[in-house]
C-alpha cells in the first residue's frame, strides 16, 4: 500500500506540475513596447570620483572577465531552456525605449552558464577588447560625441537556432535574470543594479544619477566624464559609483517572476500576506463575481484554527476551490489524496452527449468485474442519487476549473474515487440485460481505473514534444503537439522541420492535434502560429495590477502573430479538448484568426488563460500556490479565452460508439472536413 501511495503521488504530482507551467514567463528576458516620450538630454554635469590611469601604462584593474551567480526561485526556470548563456546585452533598446530593438549580431558577446550539483547557477563572461555594439551619446552636452557603449549582463537562451539571438528570440532589453533592476509598474524602467560601460577615450561622459524625474538617460541626468575602457557602474549608489576591477563579480536579479516567499511566517501571517496580494492582483474579479471580503472572513478563521500543516493545507485547498480558475494551483499531498480518493471499484465512467452515463472500461480483478458489470453498462443511480445529480455533487481534487464543461468531465472521473473500504450502492444495466440491477460495491486501493479516466495520465513520458506523420488513407499531414513546455530549441527545430517537409512534399492539408497539451510557453506557441499567416495579426495585450496607480495597466507588450520564415498555405483542422490549457489555448485561438483553421472537438478548451509567471507563492510547510496575475484583453477590450475556452466549429457528440469503439471520431471528422475543402 505504501508503494501504491508513492506511485500515485509521483504520477499525480507530475500531472499537476505540468499544469503549473501554463502561461508562465519562461525565465527569459522579455521585451515590452512603450509609447512613453523620452526628453532629449541636455547638459547638467556632476563629477564622478576620478579613476587614476597613468598614461602609457596598462591599468591592472581594467575589466576583462566577469563572473556571478544567477539566483532563481521560479518553478519554471531552467526546465525548458536549451543551452543557456549570458550576454553582454546592448542597452540601446532601453536608451531609446525601443522594445523592438534587435541586438546587433556582431555585438553579441556571450559566456557560459554552469548549473552546479547543489542547484546554484553561475556564469562567466570574457569581455572583448573592443566591443562592437551601439555607441550612445549620453553626456547631455548638446554636442555630437562618439559616445559610449552601454551593457547589461543578461541570461538568455537561443530558441530558433544560433548560437546567437535572432528576432524571434527576443528584443528590447531584459527585465529578468539581468544585472539591472527594473520596475514593472513603470514600463520596466531601470531603477538600479549594475551596468558595464565602455568608453573609447576619456572624452566621454555618463550620468551620475537618475535626475529629478527618476529616469535614466533623460535630459535632467547629471553627468561626469568616464575613463577610457570598461567601467562598472553601480546604479545603487547616489551618485552612481563608477569603478574598474579586472575580475568583478556581478550577480543577476531574478525580476518580477521571483516567488513571493512567505514560508517563514505563521499560518495566519502567510495567509494574510497571500490574500492581500492575490485579492489586489487577481485579474478576473469582476468577470467571476468574486467577493474577496466574504472569502477572507470565511477562510481566515479556517486558517487560524489550523493546528498543523495538514489543517493548513486543507484550509488553503478550500480557499483555492472557491475561485473558479484552473490556473490556481496548490501543492499536492499524496497521503491526503490516498485517504480521500485512494479507493476505486475498477470502473471507468463516461458521460454521453445525451446525458447518459456508461461504463467505458472495467478493470480486471476489481469489485466491478466481480459484480459482473460490463463495458457499455448504463449507470442510472449512484449512492441513492440519480446519476446526473451524483456527478454534480462531486468536488474533484484537481480543481478549481475555469469552465463548467471542464469541471463536469473531471466530476465524472472522480465520481468513482472514494476512501479505501468505502461502499456505494448503484443501479446499472449491462448491454445484454433487459432490466436494471442494484448492487453494492466496496472499494479497494486501486488507481488503474483512475489513470484510464483522465487523459493527463495517458501521456507517453518518452514521447517527443511534437510528433508528425502523413495519414495513409487521406494523404493529409498530422502533427500532434504534446506540450509547449519542453526544451525550447527542440520544440522550435522540430516544428520548423515538420512545416518545411509539409511544404516540400506538397501536403494538401494539415491536422494539428492539441487535445492533450497542457500549455507552456506562450511565446513559442505564437511563433508556431506565424507559420500559417502571411501578415501580422494583433491578438491581445496583457494587463497587470500596478501598485503605483492602483489599476490594471498594460504591460506594453501587444501579442500578435508575426509571419515566420516559412509559410504553409494549406487548410488546417485543429483538434481540441478540455485538456488543452493555457498556452495551448492561445495557439488554438491564434489559428482561428481570419478563419484560418477549422476547430473540431467534443468540448471547448479549458478556458484558463491568465498569465501566472508573477503569481508564485511559497508558504509554510513547504507548500506552494499559484495564482494568475495577467489579464489578456483583445484589441476590442474583451477578455480573451478565460472562462469560455476556444469553442469548436464542429462539436462532435460523445456517443456509445465513440466511447466503446477503437476509433477516433474527432480525427475522422477533421479528415472528412479537410478533404471536402481540398476537393
Amino acid at each position: 500500500m505504501t508503494n501504491t501511495r508513492k506511485r500515485i503521488g509521483f504520477i499525480i504530482l507530475l500531472g499537476v506540475t505540468i499544469s503549473l507551467s501554463c502561461q508562465a514567463t519562461s525565465g527569459l528576458p522579455i521585451a515590452r513596447l512603450t509609447d512613453t516620450p523620452i526628453p532629449i538630454p541636455s547638459p547638467s554635469p556632476t563629477m564622478l570620483p576620478p579613476i587614476p590611469v597613468q598614461p602609457g601604462i596598462e591599468n591592472p584593474d581594467e575589466p576583462v572577465f566577469i563572473t556571478g551567480e544567477i539566483p532563481y526561485t521560479s518553478p519554471f526556470f531552467l526546465n525548458t531552456i536549451s543551452a543557456p548563456f549570458v550576454m553582454l546585452e546592448d542597452q540601446a533598446g532601453f536608451y531609446n525605449r525601443d522594445r523592438l530593438f534587435q541586438f546587433p549580431l556582431v555585438g553579441q558577446a556571450i559566456g557560459p552558464v554552469e548549473v552546479h550539483p547543489d542547484g546554484t547557477i553561475t556564469y562567466s563572461l570574457s569581455l572583448p577588447s573592443i566591443p562592437q555594439s551601439t555607441a550612445l551619446d549620453v553626456d547631455n552636452d548638446d554636442e555630437q560625441d562618439t559616445g559610449v557603449q552601454i551593457f547589461g549582463i543578461a541570461y538568455w537562451s537561443n530558441t530558433w537556432g544560433g548560437p546567437f539571438l535572432e528576432e524571434r528570440d527576443g528584443s528590447g532589453w531584459s527585465n529578468a535574470y539581468t544585472s539591472t533592476i527594473t520596475d514593472p509598474d513603470r514600463d520596466d524602467e531601470i531603477t538600479g543594479g549594475t551596468l558595464v560601460v565602455w568608453a573609447p577615450d576619456d572624452e566621454q561622459g555618463f550620468p551620475t544619477g537618475f535626475g529629478e524625474d527618476g529616469l535614466l538617460f533623460t535630459s535632467d541626468d547629471p553627468v561626469a566624464p568616464l575613463p577610457a575602457g570598461y567601467n562598472i557602474i553601480d546604479l545603487n549608489q547616489e551618485p552612481f559609483l563608477a569603478y574598474k576591477a579586472a575580475r568583478p563579480e556581478i550577480d543577476l536579479f531574478e525580476g518580477p517572476g521571483a516567488v513571493n516567499d512567505y514560508s517563514s511566517m505563521t499560518y495566519s501571517e502567510a495567509f494574510d500576506a497571500l490574500f492581500q496580494k492575490v485579492s489586489r492582483e487577481y485579474p478576473f474579479t469582476d468577470e467571476k463575481q468574486i467577493n474577496w471580503d466574504n472569502l477572507y472572513q470565511k477562510y481566515t478563521k479556517e486558517v487560524a484554527d489550523a493546528g498543523d500543516e495538514v489543517d493548513f493545507y486543507l484550509a488553503l485547498r478550500d480557499f483555492a476551490f472557491s475561485i473558479p480558475d484552473a490556473h490556481i494551483n496548490l501543492s499536492f499531498y499524496p497521503d491526503i489524496f490516498y485517504e480521500e480518493r485512494g479507493g476505486g471499484f475498477g470502473l471507468v465512467a463516461k458521460e454521453l452527449s445525451d446525458g447518459r452515463v456508461i461504463v467505458a472500461q472495467v478493470i480486471p480483478d476489481t469489485p466491478a468485474e466481480d459484480e459482473g458489470i460490463q463495458a457499455g453498462a448504463e449507470i442510472s443511480s449512484w449512492d441513492g442519487q440519480p446519476i446526473s445529480e451524483a456527478i454534480a455533487s462531486v468536488i474533484p481534487d484537481f480543481g478549481p476549473y475555469s469552465t463548467s464543461h471542464h469541471e463536469r468531465q473531471e466530476q465524472v472521473a472522480f465520481l468513482t474515487r472514494v476512501s479505501p473500504g468505502d461502499s456505494v450502492n448503484l443501479t446499472y444495466q449491462n448491454p445484454d440485460q433487459t432490466e436494471p440491477v442494484e448492487a453494492t460495491l466496496t472499494s479497494v486501493p486501486e488507481y488503474e481505473s483512475f489513470f484510464a479516466s483522465l487523459p493527463v495520465f495517458q501521456r507517453d513520458e518518452l514521447a517527443l514534444p511534437i510528433e508528425g506523420k502523413i495519414l495513409p488513407d487521406s494523404g493529409l499531414g498530422y502533427l500532434r503537439v504534446n506540450t509547449f513546455s519542453d526544451d525550447y530549441n527542440l520544440l522550435a527545430s522540430s516544428w520548423n522541420h515538420f512545416i518545411q517537409n509539409l511544404q516540400e512534399n506538397e501536403i494538401p492539408g494539415l491536422i494539428i492535434d492539441l487535445r492533450n497539451n497542457s500549455g507552456g510557453s506562450g511565446n513559442i506557441a505564437n511563433d508556431f502560429a506565424g507559420y500559417f499567416f502571411d501578415q501580422e495579426i494583433p491578438l491581445y495585450e496583457g494587463f497587470y495590477y500596478s501598485d503605483e496607480s492602483g489599476n490594471f495597466e498594460s504591460d506594453g507588450i501587444p501579442t500578435s502573430i508575426k509571419p515566420a520564415p516559412l509559410y504553409y498555405a494549406g487548410p488546417i483542422a485543429v483538434l481540441v479538448s478540455s485538456n488543452c490549457v493555457s498556452a495551448c489555448e492561445g495557439f488554438a485561438y491564434a489559428l482561428t484568426q481570419q478563419d484560418r483553421s477549422l476547430v473540431v472537438g467534443h468540448y471547448p478548451t479549458a478556458g484558463a488563460f491568465g498569465e501566472v509567471g508573477r503569481g508564485q507563492y511559497s508558504l509554510p510547510g513547504e507548500l506552494s500556490m499559484q495564482f494568475p496575475t495577467g489579464r489578456p484583453l483583445s484589441p476590442q477590450g474583451e477578455v480573451v479565452i478565460e472562462g469560455q475556452g476556444v469553442v469548436p466549429d464542429i462539436v462532435v457528440p460523445v456517443t456509445e460508439e465513440s466511447v466503446l469503439e477503437d476509433t477516433d471520431v474527432i480525427l475522422e471528422t477533421a479528415v472528412s472536413e479537410l478533404l471536402d475543402k481540398i476537393r
